[in-house]
């Protein structure tokens, strides 16, 4: 049986996932392209100061190589970037990586995947796997005269450590999930601190904790105890975290717990007030943390929540003429994460383009293959973001799919295998009259939706039920070439 030549794209968790479920199945004949020049994806990207993870650490990580020696209940960048890097030795991957090499373009023709790299190479695969992820380009926001400013300025997701922030005034913009972990990490170096708000966040507690060495020890020659551990976490995340997300019994119970934290750590009742969403919990993703609020309350940290009218060499000015002035200016306003693919050029058969037929929203067939494109997944593709659980765990129901269909191709003898209109027509409607019943449909703006309000990130039910459709392809929904 001769296995097909597999192309991955990315070397974070989703392509090393691949990676070694293809090496532990015995398959050696694939390529895993990474345009940086180390492995990690997101993980090596932001480095800001408290770069961090609101997943509990023994959930987020492979279920097949689970990690005893973290050091915290929620794991930091360093950790996590060092486990990535443990497991691409552990497993061979590396003579199987092509660092610094980005894929600008790929195009099928001739049964083939044909990728041109940024210096011109081409590659030709019969198999390619998507794993850029949804959380890799930075978005700058669209206000006026941001190119203007003439101190530092970046993207809190490509940090400017040679940046002094000692004694100056440092104009932060946004509030989400990285400046929750950045903004207590820089309060109290900088002169001050002032942080510009849109839409403030529910926030919830984050229970986090150094393991002390004998519960470490414990983990680490007690399997069974790591085990129990890691299955705990998971079974709350679905039975306690998801109800919030479909307005469930667990909503209130929530929201009286962000509100709780909110009057426990503001005194002040008119920043509370400022602090205080307008919106259902899970509409927008929930902030995990246990620090931003004392650090906002601090004297030398202003909260602004006037809309921004532009940035001008000396700051930022609002809508209301006035001019903050600053010497430093990081952006933490997200990434483009529903252009998925993006900046690269697919083009399928019969010359079909990807982003033309994506122009509505990104959608595929669970979450990893779309009509006119054979032998293309995709992991953490469309509507398969997680708003309550790991998705390392949706990596692997998706890997060990993607693996699926590579065998199936091989047992048949077939050079493609393409998702049918009428499968992709049923998924679609099923996917659609689920998503109706989220919060996300509640009319918030937030970054799992396109422009025109449509969700096309999130998984909009229990991940026990992902993992049953996707524990091996259906080869009724798929049309084989040989």
């Amino acid at each position: 049986m001769t296995h097909p030549r597999v192309a991955i794209l990315g070397a974070g968790f989703g392509g090393l996932c691949m990676g070694i479920r293809l090496r532990r199945a015995g398959i050696g004949s694939f390529t895993i392209f990474e345009k940086a020049g180390g492995v990690g994806g997101t993980w090596r990207d932001n480095t800001y100061p408290g770069a961090g993870c609101d997943i509990p650490s023994h959930l987020y990580s492979f279920s097949f190589e689970k990690y005893s020696s973290w050091t915290r209940r929620y794991p930091r960048q360093p950790e996590i970037l060092a486990y990535l890097e443990r497991c691409a030795d552990k497993y061979g991957l590396r003579p199987h990586l092509r660092l610094n090499t980005e894929i600008t373009a790929m195009r099928y023709a001739g049964g083939v995947w044909r990728l041109t790299t940024a210096s011109g190479e081409e590659h030709v695969a019969d198999v390619v796997v998507s794993g850029v992820g949804q959380l890799n380009r930075p978005r700058l926001p669209d206000i006026p005269g941001v190119e203007s400013f003439r101190g530092p300025w970046f993207h809190s997701a490509r940090w400017d450590h040679g940046a002094d922030l000692t004694c100056r005034r440092v104009a932060v913009i946004g509030t989400g999930s990285s400046a929750a972990q950045f903004i207590p990490e820089i309060a109290g170096v900088a002169e001050r601190v002032l942080v510009f708000q849109r839409t403030p966040n529910w926030v919830i507690p984050k229970p986090d904790a150094a393991f002390g060495w004998p519960l470490r020890l414990a983990f680490h020659y007690l399997p069974p105890l790591q085990r129990a551990y890691r299955s705990y976490i998971y079974r709350r995340s679905e039975n306690v975290l998801f109800p919030v997300l479909v307005n469930g019994w667990s909503a209130r119970l929530v929201r009286r717990m962000a509100l709780k934290h909110l009057e426990e750590q503001v005194p002040d009742p008119e920043l509370r007030r400022r602090l205080t969403p307008g919106y259902p919990p899970g509409c927008k993703r929930i902030v995990i943390d246990s620090t931003i609020y004392p650090a906002l309350s601090r004297p030398d940290v202003d909260l602004i929540t006037e809309k921004i009218g532009r940035v001008t060499p000396a700051g930022v000015e609002t809508v209301d003429g006035r001019l903050h002035e600053a010497d430093v200016i990081v952006y933490a306003t997200g990434f483009d994460t529903t252009g998925f693919l993006m900046p690269i050029e697919v083009t399928g058969r019969d010359g079909r383009d990807l982003h033309a037929q994506w122009s509505r929203g990104a959608e595929a067939y669970l979450g990893m293959a779309a009509p006119g494109f054979p032998n293309l997944f995709f992991l953490y593709g469309p509507n398969t973001n997680l708003g309550h659980n790991s998705i390392v765990f949706m990596l692997e129901c998706q890997t060990r799919y993607v693996l699926g269909c590579v065998r199936e191709l091989a047992a048949r003898g077939a050079r493609s295998m393409e998702v049918r209109p009428e499968a992709m027509a049923a998924w679609s409607g099923a996917l659609s009259a689920a998503l109706a019943r989220t919060v996300w449909e509640s009319g918030c703006q937030s970054w799992y939706k396109t422009r025109s309000g449509r969700v096309t990130n999130n998984w909009p039910a229990r991940t026990t039920l992902y993992r049953r459709l996707t524990a091996a392809p259906n080869p009724r929904a798929y049309s084989f070439r040989t």
